[in-house]
């Protein structure tokens, strides 16, 4: 794999390593030994999938608080997609900056999302597919998200937005956001992306 750290600290856009012959190619998609050497999380709780009909299609921004903070690796296996992450720490000197990333099947490119960054993506071709490993269990009250048109944010979405969840077009803009404490009730979604 050949990891390819981004204007953000610990976000990595990976590409594979193809080895090729008359056949087609090889590639290692994922190796826990290469994320541990780069000082990344490697466990992997839940491995998740969504599948969008339309082009157009917005999914995000979620993220979990602590203590079931998460971190992603994110592919897009069928179509495309433009995926964006946010880094929500508070600490950090790129806090609310965003990237930005086509992820494809045919650029066969992963995202490494770090814990406490909030991701969502937008589809760029009808049917498109996203597999996503995460390090922690979907956990319905530290469930969070931006809203994806906050100005504040100021991402550029390629397309103009055809398709998104009551939940997410609703979720309150970064000055009327909760504190980090759990919620008493669960959202009404199962899966956090």
């Amino acid at each position: 794999m050949i990891f390819n750290e981004t204007s953000i600290q610990g976000v990595y856009i990976i590409d594979l390593e193809l080895l090729k012959d008359d056949r087609g190619f090889f590639a290692r998609s994922f190796c826990a030994q290469e994320f541990e050497e780069r000082g990344l999380k490697a466990a992997i709780a839940q491995c998740n999938m969504s599948f969008n009909h339309k082009k157009g299609t917005v999914r995000g921004m979620h993220f979990q608080i602590p203590p079931a903070t998460e971190t992603k690796f994110i592919r897009c296996t069928q179509g495309a997609v433009y995926d964006v992450i946010v880094d929500l720490r508070k600490d950090s000197p790129t806090y609310l900056s965003h990237v930005g990333v086509e992820l494809s099947a045919d650029n066969r490119r992963a995202l490494y999302v770090p814990e406490m960054f909030a991701h969502g993506y937008q589809t760029l071709t009808d049917n498109a597919e996203v597999i996503y490993q995460v390090t922690e269990f979907y956990t319905p009250g530290y469930e969070r998200g931006l809203r994806h048109s906050d100005p504040k944010l100021a991402i550029d979405w390629p397309l103009p937005v055809t398709t998104i969840s009551h939940k997410d077009a609703n979720w309150p803009l970064l000055d009327d956001q909760p504190t980090d404490q759990p919620t008493d009730q669960p959202v009404s979604l199962g899966v956090s992306s």
